[in-house]
This record gives C-alpha cells, sequence and structure tokens, in this order.
C-alpha cells in the first residue's frame, strides 16, 4: 500500500514538472540577451531587416539584441550555425528564399531546412518582375515571347546568380513558353540591373527591393505572386497572364532551432509580429519595396512546404543544379 503511494506521488510530480517546463520558459523568456545571426554581408535587405527588428526586441524585452553576420557558401554557413545552436530561443535565425531552395540544388546540404529549424514568423515578402529595356520592342509579356520565338537563340534573360530565385524563374518561363533564353547569371542585383538598364542584357528577372529604385528605367512586362505589386497596378502577374508555379513571393524570415519550447516559439513570433505592425517599422520595410509579412508560426510552415515543393519540382524539370 505504502509502495503505491509512494508512486502516485512520483507520476503526480513528474506530469507537473511537465507542464511547468513550458509554462517557465514563457514567463521568463528572455533572460538573457538574444543573437540573430544574418548568413549574409553586412548592408543587403535581410542585414537592414535584421538590425530593424532586433533594435525594437531589445526596446521592449531589455535585453540586448545583437545582429552577427556569417556569410558563405550561400548562407549555410549562418543557416548551420542556428540549426546547431542550442534550441533555448536565444539565436536566432534571419533567412530567406534560398534557405528552402538548396535542398533541390545541393547533394550535400548539412541540414533539412524543414526539420531542423523551427519557423516563427515572415518579416517581409518580395516578388519578382520580369523587365526588358526601356527601347525593347517588346511591349508585353505576350510581345515578348512572340519576339523570342522569332530569333531562337538570340536572347537572354540575367539573374541575380546560378541557382536564385531569378535563376528558377527563368528556367520556369523558358519551360512555360518554350523559348530558349540564355541565362546570364551576374554576381548579386546591383551589376543585373545595371546591365539590364544599359541595354546589354534582353531581359531580367529581378526582385522587387532591387527594382524599385530603377523602375522608370526598365520596363515589367509581369510580376511573380498572385496579386499585382503596389507600386506598379497596370503590370500582370504570371497568374494572370495563364503562366502557373509563378505563385511563390520571395520572403525574409525568422526561424529558430529545432527543438525550441513551443512557448518561446510562440512568444517570439507574438513581439515580431507586433513590430511588424508599427508604423515606423512598416514604412521602413515598404520603403525597401519589400511587403510587410506577419503570421503565425503555422502559417509560415505551410508556406514553407508549399513554396519548397513547387522550386523542387521546377529545379527537377530544369536539371537546374549548383557546383560544390
Amino acid at each position: 500500500m505504502k509502495t503505491s503511494m509512494i508512486r502516485r506521488l512520483c507520476l503526480v510530480a513528474g506530469l507537473a514538472s511537465l507542464l511547468a517546463v513550458p509554462a517557465l520558459a514563457q514567463t521568463s523568456y528572455p533572460s538573457q540577451p538574444l543573437k540573430l545571426i544574418v548568413p549574409y554581408p553586412a548592408g543587403g535587405a535581410t542585414d537592414t531587416l535584421a538590425r530593424t527588428v532586433a533594435q525594437k526586441l531589445q526596446e521592449s524585452w531589455g535585453q540586448a539584441a545583437m545582429v552577427e553576420n556569417r556569410p558563405g557558401a550561400g548562407g549555410t554557413i549562418g543557416n548551420q550555425a542556428v540549426v546547431k545552436a542550442p534550441p533555448d530561443g536565444y539565436t536566432v535565425l534571419i533567412g530567406i528564399t534560398a534557405l528552402i531552395q538548396q535542398p533541390s540544388l545541393m547533394d550535400k546540404l548539412p541540414y533539412d531546412p524543414l526539420k531542423d529549424l523551427a519557423p516563427v514568423t515572415m518579416i517581409a515578402r518580395s516578388p519578382s518582375l520580369l523587365a526588358v529595356p526601356l527601347d525593347s520592342p517588346a511591349k508585353t509579356l505576350k510581345d515578348f515571347i512572340a519576339m523570342v520565338k522569332a530569333s531562337p537563340g538570340k536572347y537572354n534573360f540575367g539573374s541575380y546568380g546560378a541557382g536564385t530565385s531569378a535563376h528558377i524563374q527563368g528556367a520556369l518561363l523558358n519551360m512555360q513558353a518554350g523559348i530558349d533564353l540564355v541565362h546570364v547569371p551576374f554576381q548579386g542585383a546591383a551589376p543585373l540591373v545595371t546591365n539590364l538598364v544599359g541595354g546589354q542584357l534582353a531581359s531580367a528577372f529581378i526582385d522587387s527591393a532591387s527594382a524599385r529604385p530603377h523602375l522608370k528605367s526598365m520596363r515589367p512586362l509581369a510580376v511573380t505572386g498572385t496579386q499585382r505589386m503596389p507600386g506598379l497596378p497596370d503590370v500582370p502577374t504570371f497568374v494572370e497572364l495563364g503562366y502557373h508555379s509563378f505563385d511563390p513571393y520571395g520572403w525574409f524570415g525568422v526561424f529558430l532551432p529545432a527543438g525550441t519550447p513551443a512557448p518561446v516559439v510562440q512568444k517570439l513570433s507574438e513581439e515580431i509580429n507586433r513590430i511588424l505592425r508599427l508604423p515606423d517599422v512598416t514604412a521602413k520595410i515598404e520603403a525597401l519595396g519589400l511587403q510587410v509579412g506577419g503570421g503565425k508560426p503555422e502559417e509560415f510552415q505551410k508556406v514553407l512546404r508549399a513554396d519548397a515543393a513547387i522550386y523542387a519540382k521546377i529545379i527537377k524539370d530544369a536539371n537546374i543544379t549548383l557546383a560544390q
């Protein structure tokens, strides 16, 4: 009898301790400085967004929030640093779309982003646009497709790098329109835009943030995503024009290591969503040519899985690979 009672008491105590862990994590978090890892060099849009979020977190939570740039290997060095970090909510990744494209592009990726990272929320999203120089005879996407078909092998499209969203989108257009645009990769968006505006390229896929300051110097023909861009209300989406799999937006998101307690993930998500609604933060994101994100962790997870499946199919069908 006495042994049975002891066992019952131990079971109750054990259950109580398990229930107390999430509550404790939620109430005590954060109790030490946070580190936001950006897997790219300082100065870009990812870095700017990270520093904006870090500043607001520090102001509201009273804990230091430091941004650490860990560039290299297409972002995989910084990504892996977060994957390997303790799952306690204090090491945060500010990742981009490439995170879910790389598993289909690289054979030896040291992590699985859909399994090894816990999505928190999306900070911002970015459509891409297909643009041509102002002196191009193509006024619409239909004109452009007809022009390319009439002169096989003559025309090209530029991207901001091999294996990037721009490269994938150009390959998708080739397959769906039955054309043969030659891919010309550049080391970043700046030289890509310069060569398009200067007429050295017949066309280019450019993210909205990079294109925004130069919209009057190029002619956008179509945009990715499910809705027209606020700044380009007269430019149709690829979806409107009858093309498919151009739905995904580019995005900037917040992640924690897999295994981070759900209450911690939820608390960070709620706070960043609050920050994104602040007028000065919204204005800063829109000034970058981006659209404000937000949403619950499970909503972001759905976006990640859906986009990853779309990109995986395009990459496979177009036989796009990255040298390792």
